[in-house]
């Protein structure tokens, strides 16, 4: 597309998905819970860690592939759950998937996803993981049934969710689902006319893994109306989900050490330091600080983070500081806002890129060549000369 030529970088893919979308709809991708300071953070963090890079190291050939949870990917990301993706492209989470697998990346389907399980196993090929919202147990249970038969390779039990964060650009803009048309939504439409097209053409995304309402409990049904989680899932419950999963287990939006240490317990096989973007409770650590701070040493689980990636160099400062992939959200909705398959894809592909070129001037060959001896906190170390 076009459009996409003169775009070399996530920020300008960020620019071109706000000029393409509504508002309401922009600011559902891009906002977070209250002051939005975690959102914000997130991303500001990652510029405290300074790189040292070494020297005279042999770089004839830079392999930027690795495994994660014994997947192979092309480099250390994955396609981050998110939801309601067709309401930025038909089709969204098809197209997010496509553009994963032609990077070489594991994909993750939302619970909340437009496209359903079964048109993503169907349609796309590659590295398929399902996300599990707890919504209610027997629905829950359904859910990881359906994954489980359609062969997902893991299951991401997103635990960060027990109430929806106050995320007050949505609540001004009136923001929910069917989108609510008054005269300020309807000039805003008209004002963005490609994206008013395609929703006229393909109507408002709907659920697609909760499409079947009928065959829902009385009990989930409420949960759906009420938008609610089960507020009463624990540790136990986990423990009973592993009991009908057959393949591996990564828990999604820990922040504290004693929830790591109990992982381990439980046969936990990965971790995702999260605050959920930062849309979740404002002001928690952000993800890359939580990184560096927590001990992970005994976890035997691979550690990923999530949240503020915008360069190639925060994946490298992260494997860097330990984790051995991390996920990758607003940076690629903002490509596929801007130009769909084509626009996550590169996207995923300006991030590879650049995480190739970090590694050449960082002097690391493979990504396991990422060690903590490569970073610095510049604000611990302004603090130390303080002192």
């Amino acid at each position: 597309m076009h459009r996409l030529k003169n775009i070399h970088n996530i920020n300008e893919m960020r620019s071109g998905a706000r000029s393409r979308l509504p508002r309401l709809v922009f600011d559902y991708l891009e906002g977070g819970a209250e002051d939005e300071h975690s959102l914000s953070d997130n991303i500001t963090s990652f510029d405290h860690w300074k790189f040292k890079p070494r020297r005279l190291t042999d770089l004839t050939t830079v392999d930027t592939s690795t495994h994660i949870l014994g997947s192979p990917a092309s480099f250390p990301g994955v396609m981050a759950p998110t939801g309601l993706n067709s309401l930025f492209w038909p089709n969204g989470d098809i197209a997010l998937a496509k553009a994963a697998a032609r990077v070489g990346i594991p994909f993750v389907l939302s619970t909340a996803s437009s496209d359903s399980l079964e048109a993503v196993a169907e349609q796309v090929d590659g590295e398929h993981w399902f996300q599990l919202y707890v919504i209610e147990k027997s629905l829950a249970q359904s859910l990881v049934r359906r994954a489980r038969d359609l062969e997902y390779r893991k299951l991401v039990i997103t635990t960060d969710v027990v109430v929806n964060g106050k995320r007050e650009r949505d609540l001004r803009n009136g923001f929910g689902l069917p989108i609510r048309y008054n005269l300020k939504t309807i000039l805003d439409g008209l004002t963005h006319p490609a994206w008013a097209l395609d929703f006229l053409k393909h109507g408002t995304p709907q659920l697609g893994n909760l499409a079947d309402r009928d065959a829902l409990s009385p009990e989930a049904r409420a949960a759906l109306l009420s938008r609610s989680m089960d507020a009463g899932f624990t540790w136990d419950d986990v423990a009973r989900i592993r009991d009908l999963w057959p393949g591996q287990i990564i828990l999604k939006g820990l922040l504290h050490q004693d929830d790591l240490d109990k992982c381990q317990r439980y046969g936990i096989e990965g971790v995702v330091l999260s605050n959920h973007g930062g849309r979740q409770l404002d002001t928690t650590v952000s993800t890359i600080d939580a990184l560096a701070s927590l001990d992970t040493r005994n976890l035997n689980a691979d550690v990923l983070i999530d949240g503020g990636i915008r360069r190639g160099r925060d994946i490298a400062k992260a494997c860097a500081l330990g984790a051995n992939a991390t996920l990758i959200g607003r940076a690629a909705l903002y490509g596929l806002a801007a130009g769909g398959e084509e626009g996550a894809f590169k996207a995923l592909s300006i991030l590879k890129d650049e995480f190739e070129g970090c590694m050449s001037q960082l002097g690391c060959s493979t990504v396991s060549e990422l060690e903590g001896n490569l970073v610095e906190n510049s604000n611990q170390q302004a603090t130390i000369q303080e002192d």
